[in-house]
């Protein structure tokens, strides 16, 4: 028999394409997973709140795979702070489906909803964070939206009971421990993966072609304000174009207004243009015309962007936060840097643009980086997790 797995991703869809609203690196990771897990023999249904009246209520995405639509609040997009409203909601519909040997939940809004639903069902359950929110001492960046109210109670709620939990990052897994309390034998890292074959160097081009990208969510969390920042500074005569891919984060509809007269304010009408959503064929051809990919988020669990830009022979140039330090290698896939001064990444931005040479060989470095994380092998990884927690 095979083994049937719920996916829990209660406020974004992995059905959506990433890069607006809420949807992100989260929804690459899990339709990846889910995919590479059914190739290993397990069937997975992706669990999601409905969004859209007209959406059926099951939709096969692959061999294997079915996204299944559950009635919790309205069904419309809504921001993701109000999604902690709807998690008893969306737990008494989990609670109707059944049948499943394992419920894997992604997000802590996910894992409380599923928590209960798993004892219930006399299941075991599985966590996977994929952000934490930020210590209470923390500043919030400019802008950047206070956490919802149950958030850190709930994870640490979900660090102690779920019986399994999974981190992206060896710093997720230091975060996991030591701040939310969970037993360091329950927490096991395994990273995501990357698609080699979608994403991949370009061929010969002419020297000093391509443009500065920097691809995300638009919201301060983000920090592409420190992109243009950093281009701003830039010797004209060597900068290039800043290409921005990504739509509005829900809740900051009015942000990419913002980041349009920052542009403006700098002089840099006409070197920096916004492509808004991209989808993931997009992204890779972004990615393959790029010189120098740009991450300069505040935080991130892992940094998915820069492993698909190492992968794409193109350097990263990022922020030395979180995850981001274990999907750039310093000085062989790119450059982490301490500090959000702008004019610190102008001047690293000035030295790669200068120096052909090396960006040449901080790209072959990111592409057989790249080249060692697959998603066959975060499947397989994830698998084991599976059936150790079964067999117990």
């Amino acid at each position: 028999m095979p083994l049937r797995v719920a996916m829990v991703s209660l406020h974004t869809s992995p059905g959506a394409d990433p890069g607006a609203g809420d949807v992100g690196g989260m929804n690459v990771v899990i339709r990846h997973l889910a995919g590479e897990l059914a190739a290993l023999g397990c069937e997975i249904d992706i669990l999601t709140r409905r969004t859209d009246p007209a959406a059926p209520t099951v939709v096969e995405l692959a061999a294997g795979v079915r996204l299944r639509h559950l009635d919790a609040g309205p069904a419309q997009v809504r921001p993701k702070s109000e999604h902690e409203a709807y998690i008893h909601e969306f737990g008494d519909a989990m609670s109707t489906c059944g049948g499943y040997d394992l419920i894997h939940a992604h997000h802590w809004f996910s894992g409380l909803a599923a928590l209960d639903v798993a004892r219930a069902w006399g299941t075991g359950m599985v966590q996977s964070f994929h952000s934490i929110a930020a210590a209470p001492e923390s500043a919030l960046a400019e802008g950047e939206r206070p956490e919802s109210p149950g958030r850190m109670v709930g994870e640490a709620r979900l660090a102690r009971e779920a019986n399994a939990l999974l981190a992206v990052s060896s710093a997720e897994r230091r975060t996991i421990v030591d701040r939310l309390g969970a037993a360091p034998d329950r927490v096991t890292v395994v990273r995501p993966g990357v698609d080699v074959t979608q994403f991949h160097p370009a061929g010969e081009r002419e020297s000093g072609a391509g443009y500065l990208l920097a691809a995300a969510r638009l919201e301060p969390l983000k920090g592409i304000d420190l992109a243009i920042e950093a281009v701003a500074g830039l010797d004209p005569q060597v900068a290039p174009e800043l290409v921005i891919c990504g739509g509005a984060t829900s809740g900051f509809e009015d942000y990419p207004d913002q980041l349009h007269q920052l542009v403006a304010a700098r002089g840099l009408s006409g070197r920096v243009r916004f492509l808004g959503p991209c989808s993931r064929d997009e992204l890779a051809a972004l990615m393959r015309g790029a010189r120098i990919f740009l991450n300069p988020s505040h935080s991130e669990t892992y940094g998915l962007t820069a492993l698909e830009a190492a992968a794409s022979g193109v350097p990263v140039v990022a922020a030395e936060s979180g995850g981001l330090v274990e999907a750039v290698r310093h000085g062989e896939t790119g450059l982490l840097l301490h500090t959000r001064d702008p004019d610190a990444w102008t001047g690293a931005l000035q030295a790669l643009l200068t120096d052909p040479a090396r960006v040449a060989r901080l790209a072959r470095g990111g592409r057989a980086h790249a080249e060692q994380h697959t998603w066959a092998q975060m499947a397989q990884r994830t698998l084991a997790v599976y059936q150790q927690l079964i067999g117990a």
